[in-house]
């Protein structure tokens, strides 16, 4: 499917119990938008599908646009980060910034004691101390459960949903030569692992939310009331 932006393609789609049909379609660059956002029942949700450079400036336009459309009346956020595969340390940090005043985000640890980074909070808090929900799921990883974890941590956020996927290593390419050629090639390592600030180490074991809900329980509610009920929820607990 490679080709010049502009020219055309022909793909033939097989559906079942429909005969196969062609479609036309013409190759161009697509932007992914990586934040969604909208207001129900004057609350906040805010959708986040991957981890990329437009996250963090996406994500604050989005709350400046429900905070500009909102006024007085909103109660607190819900952000979606289910089926969210990761992506950028750097605006996992950078997300989660967004939500806290201070303390650590998430630290990456080597065998070695020398080898601890930490990335701690460094703004302040966009969203005004309003009450935060995290919802995610089996597909929620990397990236998102560096955000899920700082927030539940830091008891900022409730975390609802299933257990996130558990992906929390720190992969490096170590390039060597192969013997008595020129030729160049590598090899990836694990060198150290993503652990949330009290110190519980994601890689493996994922991040466990407070309030257990099955996707066939998310589809069965009605996201208004839904949403409503533990924002409230999110203010006896914070």
């Amino acid at each position: 499917m490679r080709g010049e932006r502009g020219e055309p393609i022909t793909i033939t789609v097989s559906r079942d119990g429909n005969e196969p049909f062609d479609v036309e379609i013409i190759r161009d660059y697509i932007n992914i938008r990586s934040v969604k956002s909208e207001i129900v029942d004057d609350v906040g949700y805010l959708r986040i599908t991957s981890f990329n450079q437009q996250t963090e400036s996406g994500l604050i336009n989005a709350i400046e646009d429900i905070q500009s459309q909102a006024n007085t009346k909103l109660l607190g956020y819900v952000l979606d980060i289910r089926s969210n595969p990761g992506g950028l340390l750097t605006q996992a940090v950078k997300v989660t910034d967004i939500f806290l005043e201070r303390g650590e985000i998430v630290s990456t640890r080597g065998r070695d004691k020398k080898d601890i980074k930490r990335y701690r909070a460094k703004k302040t808090d966009r969203t005004n101390g309003k009450p935060l929900v995290v919802i995610i799921d089996g597909g929620s990883a990397s990236a998102s459960e560096i955000v899920a974890g700082a927030l539940k941590d830091h008891r900022r956020a409730i975390i609802l949903g299933t257990q996130s996927f558990g992906k929390g290593s720190v992969q490096t390419i170590i390039p060597f030569q192969v013997l008595e050629s020129d030729r160049l090639t590598g090899i990836r390592l694990t060198t150290a692992r993503y652990y949330t600030p009290s110190g519980e180490s994601i890689q493996g074991k994922g991040i466990a939310p407070d309030i257990i809900i099955e996707q066939g329980e998310f589809e069965s509610y009605d996201f208004k009331t839904f949403s409503e009920a533990d924002l409230k929820l999110s203010l006896i607990h914070i």
